[in-house]
C-alpha cells in the first residue's frame, strides 16, 4: 500500500507529510520512504492553533472551528505534496493536533479517567482526497490502561532493531521522546517515554524575545551563557525523575511554564540570549538523565547509536552541547538523516505506518512504551 502519513506536533509550526510505501513480510512490513513535504500553517491558524492549546477558557464553537479549518490545512497539505510526488495513495493515516493530553486519571464530573484530544476533521481529508483516512490513534491505547503516548516506538522497532546493536532513538519536537530498542530485543523488550520539553521553551521564547518561529541552527544559543542557577532549579521539577511510561505536552511544558523560566532567567539578570541558551541546556540534560538513568541500563555490554530525529536535530549548538553531555557515555551520536530516515519525516512515516496496522487490523501500540496493559489496534477509519 502507498499511505500518506500525517503529522502536525506540539510546536504547531506546520504539517509533515510523508509518503510511504509498505510491503508485509513475515518478519515486520518493510518501509520505504517515497517522499516528505512540509506546509507550514498560515500565521492565523497556527495563532489559533497555539490559543487552543491547554488554554483555561474558550468556546465550543472556537473548537469546533477549529476541527473543520485543521482538516482542511491537512488536506491542503496532502494535494500540495501530490502536487510535487505524484503517488496513487491507498489511505492516510493523520496523528491531528492535540490541543488537550492528560495522560494520568484526574477525577471530572464523579469518575476518575485519562483523557486526549486531537483536532482534524477526517471526513474532510478524505473526501478531499478521495482515500480512507485513520485518525484518532491515542484513545485505544488508554482505554487500555496506556498513556497514549509515546506511538513512534513501533517504527522505531521496525526500522531499527539490530541483532548486535542497542538503538536509543531521542526525537526533538516540541516535546523530547525516547525510544530504546535493546540488541536482540522484541517489541516486548522495548521501552520508550517523553523526556520533557523539546524545542518548546526554546521556540516560545525565541518568539516572545525575538520575533522568530524557532533558533536556527541554535545562532541565538550560542550567543548566550548557560545560567546555571536557573537550570538547577528547573531540573528538580518532579517530572525528570518520574519513573517511565510518561508523557509530556503543553500542559507540563506550555506556555505558563517558560513564563516562570524566562522570569527565573531575568531574576538572575540573565540576558535573552542567556534564556535561549538556558532553555537549550534543559532540553540537553533532560535528555541525558534521561538516557544515562533509564536507557544505559537496558543497553547491556552491546554498543549504542543514539540517533537523533526531529527539528531539534538540526540545532547546531544544541547537538554540540548533547555531544558534550554525553561524551563520557559509550554512544555513537548521530541523527537519522544519516541512519537512513530524514529527521524531519519520522514521525509523519510512524502515523503511515500505524495507519497500515489498523487498515490490517494489528496493534499499533507496544504496551512497555504506553503502560497499557494489552496490545490494542489503534485509530477509527473514515472512508471516502
Amino acid at each position: 500500500m502507498t499511505i500518506a502519513g500525517i503529522m502536525s506536533g506540539t510546536s504547531a509550526d506546520g504539517i509533515d507529510v510523508a509518503f510511504v510505501r509498505i510491503t508485509p513480510s513475515a518478519a515486520a512490513p518493510k518501509i520505504k520512504l517515497l517522499a516528505h513535504h512540509t506546509t507550514p500553517f498560515s500565521p492565523s491558524l497556527r495563532k489559533a492553533v497555539l490559543a487552543a492549546m491547554n488554554a483555561p477558557h474558550t468556546s465550543t464553537a472556537e473548537l469546533a472551528r477549529l476541527n473543520w479549518r485543521l482538516g482542511i490545512a491537512y488536506a491542503q497539505a496532502v494535494r500540495a505534496a501530490l502536487k510535487l510526488h505524484p503517488v496513487k495513495l491507498d489511505l492516510i493515516g493523520c496523528h491531528g493536533q492535540t490541543i488537550y493530553h492528560q495522560a494520568t486519571p484526574s477525577t471530572y464530573a464523579g469518575r476518575r479517567f485519562a483523557c486526549t484530544w486531537q483536532l482534524g476533521e477526517p471526513a474532510l481529508i478524505a473526501t478531499e482526497i478521495g482515500v480512507p483516512v485513520v485518525s484518532n490513534f491515542r484513545p485505544a491505547d488508554m482505554a487500555v490502561g496506556g498513556q497514549g503516548a509515546p506511538l513512534v516506538p513501533l517504527l522505531d522497532y521496525v526500522l531499527f532493531a539490530h541483532p548486535k546493536r542497542a538503538r536509543v532513538l531521542q526525537n526533538i519536537g516540541g516535546i523530547g521522546n525516547l525510544t530504546v530498542v535493546p540488541a536482540g530485543a522484541s517489541q516486548s523488550g522495548v521501552i520508550a517515554f517523553d523526556t520533557g520539553p523539546g524545542n518548546m521553551v526554546i521556540d516560545a521564547l525565541m518568539t516572545q524575545l525575538f520575533g522568530k518561529k524557532y533558533d536556527a541552527s541554535g545562532r541565538i544559543a550560542a550567543q548566550g551563557r548557560v545560567l546555571d542557577k536557573v537550570l538547577a532549579a528547573t531540573l528538580r521539577n518532579p517530572y525528570f525523575t518520574l519513573c517511565p511510561p510518561k508523557s509530556a505536552g503543553r500542559e507540563q511544558f506550555g506556555a505558563s511554564y517558560t513564563e516562570d523560566f524566562l522570569q527565573a532567567c531575568r531574576a538572575v539578570g540573565g540576558s535573552p540570549e542567556d534564556a535561549v541558551a538556558t532553555a537549550t541546556a534543559l532540553t540537553v540534560e533532560s535528555v541525558a538523565r534521561a538516557y544515562c538513568r533509564f536507557a544505559q541500563p537496558l543497553t547491556g555490554n552491546a554498543p549504542v547509536d543514539f540517533i537523533v530525529s526531529g527539528g531539534g536535530s538540526r540545532n547546531l549548538t544544541l547537538m554540540r552541547m548533547l555531544r558534550d553531555r554525553l561524551e563520557m557515555a559509550p554512544c555513537n551520536i548521530i541523527t537519522s538523516d544519516h541512519a537512513g530516515l530524514p529527521s524531519q519525516s519520522k514521525e509523519a512515516v510512524a502515523f503511515a505506518l500505524l495507519a497500515w496496522q489498523t487498515w490490517h487490523r494489528l496493534p499499533g501500540n507496544i504496551p512497555t512504551a504506553t503502560g497499557a496493559s494489552r496490545p490494542a489496534i489503534l485509530g477509527e477509519i473514515t472512508y471516502a
